[in-house]
């Protein structure tokens, strides 16, 4: 087994809190109203959403993957905070035992927030992954999250 890891950051106008409370807390509520065109829902199969749960993401027909489930490690509403593995599913395939994620918003210096992403990919056997290979998935997840900030942006009342 091998691990390759990436670090990524992201930026937005949006606060850390409103953030964190949208895009990661209630994601399973706000995400199928933003994207129903890529994700038909999100259900929690286990727990109430806080660590130790289990959420699956079942994918709109037509998409290349149909659904994957993935553990909450860490959710911390105080230090914004948010760690989570996929541990099931069509992004796995035969090629990936599992992935870790580490979320962190913070303040920038201009009222908005930075989200710092590292990201674990767990391979099976001798598999060597490569960056573009999660490319495609990589941008799936921050077309939800660009998602998130324009709900935000609009609706600059709600997750307060």
């Amino acid at each position: 087994m091998g691990v390759t890891t990436f670090c990524d950051e992201y930026t937005s106008p949006i606060t850390p809190s409103r953030i964190f409370k949208a895009s990661i807390v209630d994601s399973h509520n706000l995400i199928p109203k933003l994207l129903p065109q890529a994700i038909k829902n999100i259900e929690i199969t286990q727990g109430d959403g806080g660590a130790g749960s289990i959420k699956q993401i079942n994918f709109a027909e037509g998409s290349p993957l149909k659904c994957v489930k993935y553990r909450v490690d860490e959710l911390d509403e105080k230090t914004l905070t948010y760690c989570y593995t996929l541990v099931e599913g069509d992004a796995l395939a035969e090629k990936l035992e599992k992935i870790t994620y580490e979320v962190k918003l913070e303040e920038s210096g201009d009222g908005g927030s930075v989200s710092k992403v590292t990201s674990k990919y767990y391979t099976a056997g001798e598999f060597s992954l490569k960056e573009e290979e999660v490319k495609a998935g990589k941008e799936r997840v921050l077309g939800m999250y660009k998602a998130v900030e324009a709900f935000l942006i609009h609706n600059p009342d709600a997750y307060v």
